[in-house]
């Protein structure tokens, strides 16, 4: 299944890495949380993804038209100008990098990437945000209920929008900006069918994702969400990034890969 991925945002909440680099490309370990998100769904079978780009996408970009070089052992004969590659460690992923746009809103750039995704189901997510998800879990759930998106939402307790749901885990209603604090919010892990596009209006340019869409979705009973309880984390500061490095010394939680 293809999974398309929010890059392009300018992050300007963690402006100390974000000048330099788009936020996806800041690092955790020595690797752009960017490959730490395409790794964990690559370790569930998901290796096709489409990449939303838009600031310093040119980052993005070199990073992976080089990444098997990235990842081995080169000699190179400088008078011939010659390359020999030993031992690349670079996985089995197939990734479509997208310019989706400097200033488009969310709803936007996946408007934009449309005639990448096709018509068939697809996962969607935002290139800062990790998780322990179990994503076979979350597709059965998806495959049950029958409407268009599911949407994993998590309780953190603490700053970020607030969502409601009926008995079966619908969603009735949506709020971005909401007056109390330890609701469940958006963990922002999709699983979309194709018919999203038909939310997405032709102003989608100038919309978040996050606001029309949704609630137009909530509206007609077509957004369900999938219950999250475990780990999950945003890397919206530097001081976020700098939990997140120590998590990976530590014992990262969002690790399933060898």
């Amino acid at each position: 299944m293809k999974v398309v991925i929010f890059a392009g945002g300018k992050g300007t909440r963690i402006s100390e890495e974000s000048h330099l680099r788009p936020k996806p490309m800041v690092e955790i370990g020595g690797k752009p949380i960017l490959w730490h998100i395409m790794k964990y769904y690559a370790a569930f079978g998901h290796t096709e993804f489409i990449i939303c780009l838009g600031y310093k996408g040119y980052v993005i970009k070199e990073y992976f038209l080089n990444y098997f070089i990235h990842n081995a052992d080169v000699t190179v004969s400088l008078d011939t100008n010659q390359v020999e590659v030993h031992n690349s460690e670079a996985e089995s992923l197939k990734v479509t990098l997208v310019e989706t746009g400097l200033e488009t809103m969310t709803a936007g750039r996946l408007k934009r990437v449309q005639r990448y995704v096709g018509n068939e189901t697809f996962m969607l997510t935002y290139g800062d945000g990790l998780s322990n998800i179990d994503m076979k879990e979350q597709l059965a759930f998806h495959q049950s209920h029958g409407k268009n998106v599911t949407m994993t939402i998590v309780n953190p307790g603490s700053r970020f929008g607030m969502i409601r749901l009926d008995a079966t885990n619908k969603v009735t209603q949506f709020a971005e900006k909401p007056k109390e604090d330890g609701a469940w919010i958006n963990g922002g892990f999709f699983i979309c069918q194709p018919d999203i596009f038909n939310y997405l209006h032709d102003d989608a340019d100038d919309i978040m994702f996050e606001r029309q869409p949704l609630e137009d979705l909530t509206a007609d009973g077509q957004l369900m969400a999938y219950k999250h309880h475990e780990f999950w984390k945003c890397m919206d500061t530097l001081r976020d990034n700098v939990q997140l490095n120590e998590m990976w010394e530590d014992s990262p939680k969002w690790k399933n890969w060898v």
